[in-house]
């Protein structure tokens, strides 16, 4: 779907959304500035965003300073295009709730959520290395109750639950 060229209620607090131009991407993505600070999307322009070498000055500049209302994330969001209701995504390792369109493919983010999912994006192996912790330690008390001198085995260890983590993650 093209870029919208209606103004926009805000899906979380009902308040006008403001188009803002994002020179780089070409497209206007609609911030609610008056309200709580979120952000739609239409269909695929959220990917123009989500990684962190992508430029959001255009975003950053326009709520610099500002205080938005808290909403409650977990209400049902209406599409603010078609009208029908919108259903919950997990992102940025289920830190955050994108609301998505089935029938349109908009997505609407709260204030900071993009800048959470932008951040995931730069920890590639978080899960890896949350996983080759848990596994670490693990062993290391299995290692504790053998021998006292753990020691011996720590990073030997550790590279092997390393690499077997960041295989299969």
């Amino acid at each position: 779907m093209a870029d919208n060229k209606f103004n926009l209620d805000c899906p979380a607090c009902g308040k006008q959304m403001t188009k803002l131009y994002m020179e780089e991407a070409g497209v206007n993505i609609d911030i609610c500035l008056e309200g709580c600070g979120g952000i739609y999307f239409d269909n695929r322009e959220l990917e123009k965003f989500n990684d962190s070498n992508e430029k959001i000055d255009e975003i950053l500049n326009a709520i610099e300073g500002k205080h938005f209302e808290p909403t409650e994330d977990k209400e049902i969001r209406i599409c603010s295009v078609c009208g029908i209701p919108m259903t919950k995504m997990g992102a940025a390792n289920g830190e955050v709730q994108i609301d998505v369109c089935n029938s349109c493919g908009a997505k609407f983010l709260d204030n900071g959520e993009l800048q959470k999912i932008r951040e995931s994006v730069d920890k590639p192996n978080a899960k890896a290395d949350m996983l080759m912790d848990i596994m670490y330690e693990e062993n290391m008390r299995n290692i504790t109750k053998i021998s006292p001198n753990k020691s011996l085995f720590r990073e030997k260890r550790r590279a092997f639950f390393e690499n077997l983590a960041k295989r299969f993650i």
